[in-house]
């Protein structure tokens, strides 16, 4: 199978099945533990996450590029920008995936599992945009990988800083808004344009996506149903170390 013709199957199928994904985690999986961790204020932060994507992309550089693939029009120029974009995404997925481990390993997981399928469309449109631009296949390997570290940069830079309840909340408030933007605003318009020409086979994809993250998100527990959230973490921290100093007193 060429790569134009994979290039056309992935757009037609992962595109809105990664849609469902995305507009279904971000509403009913982060939103909800971002104001259980920082309270309604994480409506706000999640309305200004959503609006700073759309500004980001509209003035800097796309975050994703699954609608032009091996068919769009590629030079260095572009082909630098998705390197940029693809880096700056894979670091604040890592951030993302980090923040909700925090919470809870179960929304930890969700998120993990939402990134991986929402990137499939992503790392092979980059890759036709690369190879179009002239750039040998050794050196797109090369690149992604060297993109795909930040997304670990990311997370460990979150684990080292150890962040506040407040900070850990408002990022996932962050995270729930660039979610929701990616998967209503650049995923869901792709998948009303193929519905006109594939009907359900383009609206099925997208209705399994949202089917499997609610059935992930009804089986994984999560932080305030477990009592083990981060804030309860940071709780137990401290009781620790007030019966500590106690200890030490006498």
């Amino acid at each position: 199978m060429c790569a134009s013709k994979l290039s056309d199957i992935l757009q037609r199928y992962s595109v809105p099945f990664a849609a469902g994904v995305l507009i279904t985690v971000s509403l009913l999986a982060i939103l909800p533990e971002a104001v259980h961790q920082k309270g309604e204020f994480a409506f706000f932060v999640m309305f200004v996450a959503f609006f700073g994507a759309y500004l980001f992309e509209r003035f800097l550089t796309n975050i994703h590029h699954h609608n032009e693939g091996f068919h769009g029009k590629a030079n260095q120029s572009s082909a630098v920008l998705v390197v940029l974009g693809d880096t700056i995404h894979n670091f604040i997925d890592g951030i993302t995936i980090a923040v909700s481990f925090m919470v809870s390993p179960g929304l930890g997981l969700i998120t993990a599992i939402s990134t991986f399928l929402h990137e499939v469309p992503h790392e092979i449109s980059d890759f036709g945009i690369l190879l179009k631009a002239g750039w040998k296949k050794i050196h797109v390997f090369a690149v992604n990988i060297i993109s795909s570290l930040f997304t670990i940069i990311g997370a460990f830079l979150m684990y080292y800083l150890s962040p506040e309840q407040e900070f850990v909340g408002a990022m996932l408030a962050v995270s729930a808004g660039i979610f929701l933007y990616l998967g209503a605003v650049d995923f869901l318009p792709e998948v009303q344009v193929n519905v006109v020409n594939s009907k359900l086979r383009t609206l099925a994809p997208m209705l399994l996506g949202v089917g499997l993250m609610l059935a992930v998100i009804a089986a994984v527990p999560h932080s305030h149903d477990m009592d083990n959230g981060y804030g309860h973490h940071l709780e137990s921290i401290s009781h620790h170390e007030e019966e500590d100093s106690h200890g030490e007193s006498f």
